[in-house]
């Protein structure tokens, strides 16, 4: 092959292919049929004498050759995007509706900030909620049924930052710290709360899936404790609710206590055992990255993480 052949169309699709690892997404993303995708795909595999995207049930696979190529042409394509559509972006006249994945604690904290900068500087922006059901949200982002997830990924953002060629991108936004949440005239809120105290007590665990176990539960694990879980709800205003009418407790992390709305009841404790910090990462997808309206709301939320992060409005037990 001559690279003076090659048609450069090819590379185009390709791009679009690799973004959303399916032919029909990348045909709709295209304007083209997916026969005509099919075959751009296949006059590509046949210059390069690589077969680059290998079909699988959930839509196709790309081959090491494909992972080694795609950044470098990813790099080519916005370059010369770049150069012949300059960027002339006006938020106060940008239309667009973004779809984003939160937990209700993270929405509690940040929609009213969101909403007053859309107000105030993008009105034609519309916001739609998901709700956030999993720790797993990328077959979210691939199918493009969200823009955008915010919350805590722990293992999608282990894998990501040494993961290459996968079309989701990540941002941490800040880190916190998990404590034990009780009513304030709780029994244990007079007493210093040890290993056994806190093990014996009932316990309320937020899980988005309704399995009780988590990570305390895995955390007591390695140290041969175990603890008994009351109750299981899936959002965290429910849990402030709960814990602040009853003798359970919780754990959450510290900065989204202020979400639960009912900080005047309750106190917080330092845990008697070792957590790891809890992440707030943003993904989204390499298909929105060159978005000039989609970096204005990243940008804004990454605006609000650091004002957002240190506030608990709770009283700490001493």
């Amino acid at each position: 092959m001559s690279f003076l052949t090659l048609d450069l169309n090819l590379l185009r699709v390709f791009d679009a292919v690799m973004t959303e690892q399916n032919l029909t997404r990348a045909a709709g993303h295209l304007a083209m049929t997916q026969p005509a995708v099919s075959n751009a795909i296949k006059r590509l595999r046949e210059s390069l004498g690589d077969e680059l995207l290998i079909r699988t049930a959930y839509g196709v696979k790309p081959t090491p050759r494909a992972e080694a190529l795609w950044p470098a042409v990813r790099q080519a394509l916005a370059a010369l995007e770049a150069a012949v559509m300059p960027e002339t972006f006006d938020v106060s006249k940008a239309q667009a509706t973004f779809r984003m994945a939160m937990a209700d604690a993270t929405a509690a904290l940040w929609l009213p900030s969101l909403m007053r900068s859309i107000e105030r500087e993008a009105p034609g922006v519309n916001i739609r909620m998901v709700p956030l059901t999993t720790r797993e949200p990328r077959p979210m982002l691939l199918r493009g049924d969200i823009d955008l997830a915010v919350g805590f990924f722990p293992g999608v953002a282990a894998q990501l930052s040494y993961e290459t060629g996968s079309p989701i991108r990540h941002e941490r936004l800040y880190s916190g710290v998990y404590v034990c949440v009780m009513r304030k005239d709780h029994p244990l809120a007079k007493e210093k709360l040890d290993l056994d105290t806190y093990c014996k007590a009932n316990h309320l665990l937020v899980s988005f899936s309704g399995r009780a176990h988590g990570l305390v539960d895995e955390a007591l694990a390695q140290i041969g404790r175990e603890r008994r879980i009351l109750l299981t709800v899936n959002q965290f205003f429910t849990a402030g609710r709960v814990v602040a009418n009853s003798d359970l407790i919780t754990v959450l992390p510290k900065h989204l206590m202020v979400s639960t709305g009912m900080t005047d009841l309750l106190v917080w404790r330092e845990l008697p055992f070792q957590l790891p910090a809890v992440h707030l990462d943003m993904l989204w997808h390499e298909r929105d990255g060159r978005s000039p309206a989609h970096r204005w709301l990243r940008n804004n939320l990454e605006a609000m993480a650091e004002s957002a992060a240190p506030k608990t409005g709770a009283r700490k037990v001493v």
